[in-house]
Formats: C-alpha cells, sequence, structure tokens
C-alpha cells in the first residue's frame, strides 16, 4: 500500500508539472484548429472542433514538452504569445482556401456563371463552392491531418514559446501571404478570364462585321457552355497547382517567395 501512495504522489507532482504546457499547447492548437482548412470550417460542430483541438493536442503535447520550459515563467504573455502563433498559422492556412474562392468568383464572373446555384451555404457562385468542395477533400486525403501535426510540432521551432513575435516581422509575413494568395488565385482564374476574353473580343468583331445578328443571344449561351466546358478540362490541373502551393505552404509555412 505504502508503495502504491508513494507512485501515487510522484505521478500526481508529474502530471501537475505538465498541467501548464498541455494548456500552453493548447492554445496554440485551438487557435490553428479555429482556423485550419476542412477540420474549422463554419459546418463542422463546436464540438467536434473542440474534440479535434484536445486530440491534436494530445499528440503535440507530448513532443514539444521539451521546449516548453522558457514559458514557465509568466502567465499572460505566454498564453498571448500561444494564441498569436497560432493565429498566424491557421490565418496562413486558411487563405488557401480564400484564394480558392476568389478564383471561383473571378471564373464565374468570366463564364457568366457567376449567379448560377449562387448561395450553397456561402454567399458565392457555384464554382467556388466546387473549387472549396474540391481542395478541401484533395488536401484531406493527402494527408492533412498529419501534416497538421507536423506543422504544429515544427512550429515551436520556429516560433519558441513564451517568446513574443516581432510586429513588423509578422506584418511583412503576413502582407506576403496575403498577395501570393491573391497571385495564386488569379493565377487559377486565368484560363477563364483569358478564354472569356478572346471570346468577346471575337464577338465584338462579329458584331462589327454584322450588324444586324444579335450576337449577345448566340454568344451568352456558347459563353457558360465554353465555361463549363473549360471547368471539366482545367479544374484537375488547377487543383494540382493549388495542391503543390499548399504543400510548398506546410513545408516552409514562415517563408515568402519574392
Amino acid at each position: 500500500m505504502t508503495a502504491i501512495l508513494s507512485l501515487l504522489t510522484q505521478m500526481a507532482a508529474q502530471t501537475e508539472t505538465m498541467i501548464w504546457p498541455t494548456f500552453l499547447v493548447f492554445m496554440r492548437v485551438g487557435a490553428v484548429m479555429a482556423l485550419l482548412p476542412a477540420f474549422g470550417e463554419q459546418s463542422v460542430p463546436q464540438r467536434v472542433r473542440l474534440g479535434l483541438s484536445l486530440c491534436f493536442t494530445a499528440i503535440v503535447a507530448p513532443a514539444v514538452w521539451p521546449d516548453m520550459e522558457a514559458a514557465r515563467t509568466g502567465f499572460y504573455l505566454p498564453i498571448l504569445t500561444e494564441v498569436v502563433a497560432g493565429l498566424a498559422l491557421g490565418i496562413g492556412l486558411r487563405l488557401f482556401v480564400m484564394a480558392l474562392q476568389m478564383a471561383g468568383t473571378i471564373a464565374a464572373q468570366a463564364s457568366s456563371l457567376s449567379q448560377l446555384f449562387a448561395g450553397m451555404g456561402q454567399p458565392q457562385p457555384a464554382m467556388s463552392n466546387l473549387f472549396v468542395s474540391a481542395g478541401l477533400a484533395l488536401a484531406v486525403l493527402s494527408g492533412l491531418h498529419v501534416r497538421a501535426a507536423e506543422l504544429l510540432i515544427l512550429s515551436y521551432q520556429m516560433m519558441p514559446p513564451g517568446q513574443s513575435i516581432p510586429g513588423v516581422d509578422l506584418a511583412g509575413w503576413g502582407l506576403g501571404r496575403i498577395s501570393q494568395a491573391f497571385a495564386l488565385a488569379f493565377s487559377l482564374a486565368a484560363p477563364f478570364v483569358i478564354a472569356s476574353t478572346v471570346y468577346n473580343v471575337a464577338l465584338g468583331v462579329i458584331n462589327r462585321a454584322m450588324p444586324q445578328l444579335m450576337v449577345m443571344f448566340v454568344g451568352a449561351p456558347a459563353l457558360t457552355m465554353g465555361g463549363l466546358v473549360l471547368l471539366a478540362v482545367a479544374a484537375p490541373l488547377l487543383l494540382a497547382i493549388w495542391s503543390q502551393a499548399f504543400e510548398a505552404f506546410l513545408q516552409s509555412p514562415l517563408s515568402v517567395a519574392p
């Protein structure tokens, strides 16, 4: 009985030293999970997201306990730094979903599909919903849960706990990530914009040559059909480009391409 009580006392002492580091890990993991693609979507119930945060905390915490020694002093500063680090990573990941939404909106406007079946869960065109759904499915099938756990563990080497992130560096990184998200969105929508521009120029030439022909009645349905055909042909390639950019961010989240 004495040996059991002694063992329980030792376990209680060890547990007490683990509570604070685990709580700090939960702060960073929870901030990331609130914005993580697929796992942090608004359609996912809050209880499920909380459970996922606890599961990821149970995976990440044992691997980073040695790195949490620097965060044992203080109370507000370690919590604040962990939340800021988690939000920075989460926003960087969420920008890839926003890039798909912007690409779908631009492509839908270019192909006259912006109002077709809009409002499927979110006020955005159907093409944006298609891009986002396909991108999230591709990310999950590619092992997003494993890559997210690796990113969270490695983030403690890039952003050590208990150390505040300089505002200038964080602002520069954020502006770089936003500009890359816009560039990625325009790149994904470029085939639709180019095809629409060429088609509309051709319609203008035909209208000048044959003023009596109602080119809009002939051209609008053809533009919509061409947009759907181009979507079916180009979507796999566009999603592959997006997936490569997403993988590059997971491998090096703090780097910003020039």
